[in-house]
């Protein structure tokens, strides 16, 4: 369907001012039922939302809050898509949303105040307690114990994200899991409380300059490929920023562009382009486009045209400084709630006289919202504030009693300055023991405690299924356990894990027909079908987007990313959305996802990675599982799939053609996070390292065996939670020496290990020596064995650094070996 086709992103106006008139005309035809009663309710609803953003700004410029990016200029189409929205459905979309957020009652003004505010109360803030800049909107659908609620009851928002166009993939995702809710009979059981027969859409929003973004092409590429009932609206108002339309999108028109996309013979992506002031056609285009969605399962994109900002992007400027005055009057002219309320006028539905009184009084009920808002956010700040005063005023100084004066008189109150004042105060005490000091110094401590818990809880999951809480089920070896290639071990992990849980599905390039390029999943498909295995396109970032909707839809995905190198791709993916989903809604939300790759060394740049330290770093929300061979990390998957944390296992990709004994409890047993393995005992040394590493470490250890050093080799196993029990500091304790060893970039995963070892265990107290770390060189490693040997740590490399270190200790004992 192709409708009003824009020209205001072209620069020309399509419209006369007269035209407005016309869709009086058009009302009988909506497909929803517009009553006068309905018609003005939303009105309603768009004005105030429309206040509510003038008065944000206004917020911000007067210093009550940091920073504002509001919805205005969208408040029209917002309504008419809500009006389609169902309980059960999903949206994932962006900081303009707050119409449509407030028409489904996902949201208030209330909360819209108290987020702008930053309120850490999860009760007034439930979107984030405070931890997100307004109008990035969530719903909680977990409860307090950190399990699922029953979803297709509810109305859904993912947690929104900052970073342009990072929620495309999630969105893709959650549309996906209506496809396999539909289509897998498998499922049946599992759709209790997420899905009726797959008949939930997922809602997208974005801006039209963010479809410039590669992760907005990829999931629409994966949208039409699929076939997944997503209805994603594109709000255009001409610009990105300061960026007109001209120099963002190819013909100006982001429908124009993606024509190609349009059913013919084969499926497409139904195409609806509609002005965004246009009331009824608007209405009439959802309720047509999002049944059809529905039901049957073909996605659709609403490209909204003509809309405005009339307060610009946000409060960080001005966009008088770089729109034309021809813009700016079709501005003022085409204002979306403007021409509402000139329609309703011209048409009878209400006088204009009426229509001043609801503005009155809605008006005066938003900045009410905005008092409650704020006095509901300053009010337990100020209790805190008149805590620490409290204990400020026993303290006879005049240095104290300048601090003092000043946070007792502060018109706003930051928990930053209570924290704050009351420090600089119990410095000016240091060496005076007194009652004072020591009452204030007790507050410092637990005001400090209680609001690292207020900012800094929920990145990890705490609830019962956590994987830390799985219960340890060891191996079992018997007499008749068969040695195999080490992909046999997985494949028949994966195969056991499959037939125990129907939930479980892989995705990624290759996993389907062929089994994996290594053969782990080879026969998995055509045993269990190819909605359990299923083959992607090349487009990392998705597949993982498809991941992490799914679990947050009660499946249970594995995201196959082909080999290591490649997650870069996805980095922002796992990072900006899965690693901080269940900190930034303050546990209200979780993916359990398990993301499967390869790497380490092999031969090539591109198949020779090991950057541990961009996925610790990057990845703090997600555990990181490093196993030395193919049965350790059937263990990890055995964890993560019982737990709802996500987490990264990386197989070590020499490794599959190794042999290793099948246990015999195959897809039963589990390797806990956090524990480290000792590997081989030792007095002289301790080499902690990981992954392919591990028999390199052990070759070397044999070596310096023959020449008098006895070397202990730990395998950590999991970076991310590293060592829990601090088994290696034990170690320290016997050897007093100590080596980090692995292959990732020099001040990557082997300063990461250190850190951990000297500062959280304390280990520098047990050493006679510096420690020591041995990484790979700070280049990418070379093509074949030579490049491979000189470019990353070896047996000789790792014999002369541990050598050299008990050298130093005990010189009379180890001669030189180089002179």
């Amino acid at each position: 369907m192709r409708a009003n086709v824009d020209f205001a992103a072209r620069g020309g106006y399509s419209t006369g001012v007269g035209e407005v008139f016309r869709l009086a005309k058009t009302l009988r035809n909506a497909k929803s039922s517009l009553t006068a009663e309905t018609i003005v309710a939303d009105y309603r609803l768009a004005y105030s939302s429309r206040r509510a953003s003038i008065i944000g700004r206004a917020e911000v410029l007067r210093g009550n809050a940091t920073f504002g990016i509001f919805g205005d200029g969208k408040e029209i189409a917002q309504l008419a898509m809500a009006k389609s929205f169902r309980p059960g459905d999903w949206r994932a979309g962006y900081y303009r949303d707050q119409t449509f957020m407030w028409a489904t009652r996902m949201s208030n003004v209330r909360n819209f105040f108290a987020q702008l505010y930053g309120n850490a109360n999860v009760e007034a803030e439930p979107a984030s307690g405070g931890r997100q800049m307004g109008n990035h909107f969530a719903t909680r659908f977990l409860d307090d114990s950190g399990a699922f609620s029953r979803t297709v009851e509810m109305l859904n928002s993912s947690a929104d994200v900052s970073n342009v166009a990072g929620w495309m993939p999630r969105l893709l995702g959650l549309a996906y899991a209506s496809k396999l809710y539909r289509d897998n009979p498998q499922l049946k059981p599992a759709q209790e409380g997420f899905s009726v027969n797959g008949n939930e859409v997922a809602f997208g929003t974005i801006g039209d300059a963010a479809t410039s973004e590669g992760l907005f092409w990829d999931a629409i590429n994966a949208v039409g490929v699929l076939q997944v009932p997503l209805a994603m609206s594109v709000w255009d108002d001409g610009y990105g920023i300061s960026v007109p339309i001209t120099a963002e999108t190819t013909k100006a028109s982001i429908s124009d562009a993606l024509r190609g996309f349009m059913p013919d013979d084969r499926p497409g992506i139904d195409i609806y382009v509609v002005r965004g002031w246009d009331y009824p056609a608007l209405v009439d285009a959802y309720a047509t486009g999002v049944e059809k969605v529905r039901r049957e399962h073909k996605p659709a994109m609403f490209h909204v045209t003509e809309l405005t900002q009339p307060q610009g992007h946000s409060t960080s400027g001005s966009h008088e400084r770089y729109k034309t005055k021809e813009r700016l009057r079709f501005e003022n002219e085409y204002d979306c709630v403007a021409r509402m309320r000139d329609w309703i006028i011209e048409t009878g539905i209400a006088s204009e006289s009426q229509l001043e009184g609801w503005e009155a009084a809605d008006k005066e009920a938003v900045e009410a919202a905005r008092d409650l808002a704020w006095d509901a956010f300053q009010s337990p700040i100020r209790a805190e504030r008149d805590r620490a005063v409290a204990f400020l005023k026993q303290v006879d100084m005049p240095e104290v009693a300048e601090i003092t004066s000043a946070l007792e008189e502060a018109g706003k109150v930051t928990r930053s300055l209570v924290m704050s004042s009351a420090t600089r105060a119990l410095h000016r005490l240091r060496g005076i023991e007194s009652p004072a000091r020591t009452e204030l110094a007790t507050f410092v401590a637990e005001y400090g405690r209680e609001n690292s818990e207020r900012y800094n809880s929920h990145l990890y999951s705490g609830s019962e299924e956590s994987p830390l809480k799985v219960a340890v089920t060891p191996a079992v070896f018997s007499e008749k356990s068969p040695t195999v290639d080490g992909r046999q071990v997985l494949l028949r992990n994966f195969d056991a894990n499959f037939a125990r849980d129907p939930r479980l599905y892989v995705i990624g390039e290759d996993v389907g027909r062929l089994g994996d390029v290594n053969l782990v999943f080879e026969g998995l498909q055509a045993k269990y079908g190819d909605l359990r295995l299923t083959d992607t396109g090349i487009r990392e970032a998705t597949i993982l987007g498809q991941a992490i909707g799914s679990a947050m839809r009660g499946l249970r995905p594995i995201c196959d990313i082909q080999y290591l190198d490649y997650f870069l791709y996805t980095l922002e993916t796992a990072s900006d959305d899965l690693a901080s989903l269940h900190w930034r809604t303050v546990g209200g939300q979780k993916a359990p996802v398990v993301i499967r790759t390869k790497g380490h060394r092999l031969v090539g740049i591109w198949h020779s990675g090991s950057p541990m330290a961009v996925l610790l770093h990057a990845l703090r929300g997600v555990y990181v599982a490093v196993p030395r061979n193919m049965t350790q990390a059937a263990g990890f998957y055995n964890t993560l799939f019982r737990g709802d944390n996500p987490g990264v296992v990386i197989e070590v990709l020499n490794g599959y053609r190794l042999k290793e004994r099948v246990p015999d409890n195959i897809g039963e047993f589990t390797v806990p996070l956090g524990v480290p393995e000792v590997l081989r005992e030792g007095t002289d040394a301790t080499v902690v390292t990981y992954g392919a590493c591990c028999g390199i470490a052990l070759d070397a250890a044999r070596t310096l065996e023959e020449l008098g050093v006895s070397c202990e080799v730990i395998d950590v196993q999991t970076l991310n939670p590293f060592d829990v029990d601090h088994t290696i500091v034990r170690s320290i304790e016997k050897t007093h020496a100590l080596i980090c060893l692995d292959e990732d970039v020099p001040g990557g995963a082997s300063a990461f290990m250190l850190q951990e070892i000297l500062e959280v265990q304390q280990g520098w107290w047990h050493l006679d020596a510096a420690p020591r770390t041995l990484a790979s060189s700070p280049n990418r490693p070379a093509y074949g064995p030579d490049g491979d040997y000189f470019t990353k740590p070896n047996r000789e490399s790792i014999v002369k650094t541990v050598y050299e270190l008990v050298q130093e200790r005990q010189p009379w004992r180890f001669p030189s070996l180089d002179s």
